[in-house]
């Protein structure tokens, strides 16, 4: 058995790398969101910058690794096959979880995960040792740390509320100090700023990052503990000196307060989060040496006493989890997925919402509106215009294709490492995601970013992310505890086949992000409008853009036409289905690339755009128009065929089917010609179109005239019928009205 026993540590390892690639994936928002959202620099080197930092974070980080040894359960009371159990189960949950939480783009707790996971396993396994324990002398306070974990608990959460106070509050005193116009104001500010953040971020970096770090000494920490308010003071009073000599040279300091954040929270989360990923796989390797050396081949009944001992974790262990973070942070797609849920969430301007509305973000814009309406009334004139001059967004610096300017990005670094500095110092345990991004979105609520067009779309994001939290919690918690009575009673076989279960499952999502984005890199020119400043180069990449979604508009109805006629003709009731969730989907997928167009329209020349305006609204008004034609032709058809009643005629199918041959030629060719730029055809093309519309007319008078001649004719699938063709003349219509349009727009 010592040979399967090894066999799983050695799967441990192996989900221990994918778990340091998923977990680097997701929590490579908390040290890169600020400097890519600012544009400070290449993205090449804001990475490099914080692959330092990650890799000097893993191979000082020793002291987190407790928890996983002896901070949730109590390992005097386990044997070493309950903790296979809860190892295994924690590993494969916490993969799969992290991974599927990545593919969705949504920001979540590396820590809350592991945590949540270890906590499941405990409680199933202590649940069933208390049942069938004879005497009754045991419980939950000998099985497992209850006090330890509801403080983690605790703090994880708390500090959500902390980090949105703070964030917003901070923001809002810097920038009516600096205005968006801040290098107006930097003259005698640069240095006092860059000396507070400096030294900020050295403290986080000293308490933080290297504190538990095997380069710490006892009698460093000592030393750091005993002077560590005279350090803070000549720190600040020399960075201060410094960074006011290098404003002074023409050197931008925000920019240098940026990049050492950058390092810094990296630093600090590879060497506290690093548990999170290898912790459990390397107790459980020192608990099989202890099993191997003394356990006497009884997996069941010996136990785990000597995890209770702190970790000495060896040096290559370390070293190889620091490479492999700084491979996955290089490499990952979703990284950048990750990432840009949060930047989108806290850009300034406006652009494309990730997220709808919900009624819980209506209501809490509604009463904002009413809480700041309040206070206008009572707040002086005076002080409230000056205010409002402070926040003028005329002057709002950005560079190129940035989300937010430097002084936003500098906020969020310094601000969430001092967070987690001071939490630390207070013994209370933080989640570095949950603090980072939170002070993201309290920054970006105290800068107006979040306007009456935006407030509840960014609103409803923040509350999907924070209910992603709280299910990560839910979740991690109840399926390791699932998995792991799973594994308790079916042995090595079940254990087995959880770990080849997650393998497939990571393997097959991986797959699927590599087709997602490569449907995402249509999404390239749309950045580029973004990112440029060219009003020229953007009308040009606003057109190529507009052609390609109305193309893809047009192959779309007419695809949806012909799945509709042919499903009712057929009665294919599952076509009919599969199409009306098609339109749903389209009609939501067309309301964001409008959006995005528009956002593209306002970066255009100004009188460019007041001739364009009118036809593009009309362009994209008709496509919709064309999309209510489906739905309204669809509803029908599906509800009569899920009905079962009676079914087409022969003779109205054979008289419709050279109709629906001949509309379809029709749509496609019009997508032809927005493919080709070959508007001159236009006009030969409308002409046809009241040729098909008579078509249709003649088909309606000969219907009604069978209704009438012959009561055999059944009533509901006549009725269906000529709502089809009486749609289908609408669509026709609409179709008439865009190409008019679209004409005009691109010419």
């Amino acid at each position: 058995m010592e040979i399967v026993y090894l066999s799983f540590i050695l799967f441990l390892f192996v989900l221990a790398i994918v778990d340091l690639n998923v977990g680097v994936s997701n929590d490579a928002v908390n040290f890169l969101n600020s400097a890519i959202g600012a544009k400070v620099a290449r993205f090449r080197t804001v990475l490099i910058i914080a692959s330092i930092g990650v890799f000097v974070g893993a191979t000082m980080s020793n002291g987190m690794m407790d928890i996983a040894r002896h901070g949730i359960f109590q390992p005097q009371m386990f044997s070493f096959n309950d903790l296979l159990c809860i190892f295994l189960a924690v590993m494969v949950t916490d993969v799969v979880l992290l991974d599927v939480f990545n593919t969705l783009g949504m920001p979540t707790s590396t820590t809350v995960s592991m945590v949540f996971e270890l906590l499941g396993g405990t409680f199933i396994l202590a649940l069933l040792k208390i049942a069938s324990d004879e005497t009754g002398a045991l419980g939950f306070a000998e099985l497992m740390n209850t006090d330890k974990a509801l403080s983690v608990i605790l703090g994880i959460f708390l500090s959500v509320a902390v980090a949105f106070v703070f964030g917003v509050v901070v923001q809002w005193i810097s920038r009516l100090i600096f205005t968006f116009n801040y290098k107006k104001n930097l003259k005698w500010m640069a240095g006092v700023f860059g000396g507070i953040a400096t030294t900020a971020i050295v403290y986080f970096a000293l308490l933080k990052g290297l504190k538990g770090s095997t380069m710490m000494t006892p009698e460093l920490v000592t030393w750091t503990n005993e002077h560590t308010w005279e350090f803070i003071g000549w720190c600040f009073l020399g960075s201060t000196l410094l960074m006011q000599l290098l404003h002074i040279l023409g050197v931008n300091v925000f920019k240098i307060i940026i990049f050492m954040g950058t390092f810094a929270l990296a630093m600090a989360f590879a060497g506290n989060d690093l548990v999170n990923f290898v912790g459990v796989p390397l107790a459980a390797y020192s608990a099989y040496q202890d099993f191997t050396a003394n356990g006497a081949g009884n997996a069941d009944t010996y136990l785990m006493g000597t995890l209770n001992e702190s970790a000495k974790t060896p040096f290559i262990f370390l070293l190889l989890s620091g490479v492999i973070m700084v491979y996955s942070l290089a490499t990952s797609k979703k990284a950048k997925n990750v990432i840009k849920t949060s930047v989108d969430l806290s850009r300034q301007d406006e652009g494309e919402e990730m997220f709808g509305s919900s009624r819980v973000a209506r209501s809490i814009v509604r009463g904002s509106n009413g809480l700041g309406e309040f206070y206008s009334k009572y707040m002086p004139v005076k002080i409230q215009k000056w205010i409002d001059a402070r926040f003028n967004k005329e002057e709002v610096m950005l560079e190129n294709g940035a989300a937010f300017d430097l002084v936003r990005a500098s906020v969020n670094l310094v601000l969430a490492g001092l967070l987690i500095a001071l939490g630390t110092s207070l013994k209370l345990p933080l989640s570095t995601t949950y603090v980072t991004f939170i002070v993201a979105m309290g920054t970006s609520l105290a800068d107006r970013a979040w306007t009456r067009e935006s407030a509840v779309f960014r609103i409803t994001g923040v509350l999907n992310v924070i209910g992603g939290w709280f299910l990560t919690a839910g979740i991690a918690f109840s399926v390791c505890a699932l998995v792991t009575v799973a594994m308790y009673y079916g042995g090595v076989v079940v254990m087995a086949l959880f770990v080849f279960a997650a393998i497939f499952i990571l393997i097959k999502s991986n797959f699927i992000a590599k087709s997602k984005e490569e449907i995402d890199s249509q999404d390239l020119i749309f950045r580029n409008i973004m990112a440029s400043k060219d009003t020229a180069e953007n009308w040009l990449l606003l057109r190529k853009h507009v052609c390609i979604t109305q193309q893809n508009m047009l192959d779309f109805i007419w695809k949806t036409y012909e799945e509709v006629v042919d499903g009712f003709v057929n009665e294919d009731l599952k076509a009919l289905r599969r199409s009306t969730k098609r339109i749903e989907a389209e009609k939501s997928h067309r309301k964001k690339l409008r959006q995005r167009e528009l956002v593209g329209m306002r970066r255009i020349d100004k009188q460019l755009s007041l001739e364009k305006n009118t036809w593009f609204h009309l362009a994209s008004n008709s496509g919709e128009q064309m999309y209510y034609c489906l739905k309204r032709m669809i509803e029908p058809c599906k509800e009569h065929v899920d009905n079962h009643f009676n079914p087409l005629s022969a003779e109205c199918v054979e008289e419709l089917l050279p109709v629906k041959k001949k509309i379809v030629d029709y749509i496609m060719r019009s997508e032809q010609i927005v493919e080709d730029h070959d508007y001159s055809k236009i006009d030969a093309l409308l002409a046809e179109e009241e040729q098909y519309k008579s078509e249709l007319s003649a088909l309606r008078k000969t219907q009604e005239d069978r209704m009438q001649m012959d009561q055999s004719q059944g009533l509901k699938v006549s009725l269906v019928y000529l709502n089809l063709l009486q749609e289908t003349q609408e669509l026709l219509s609409g179709l008439r009205h865009y190409l008019r349009a679209y004409r005009h727009f691109q010419q």
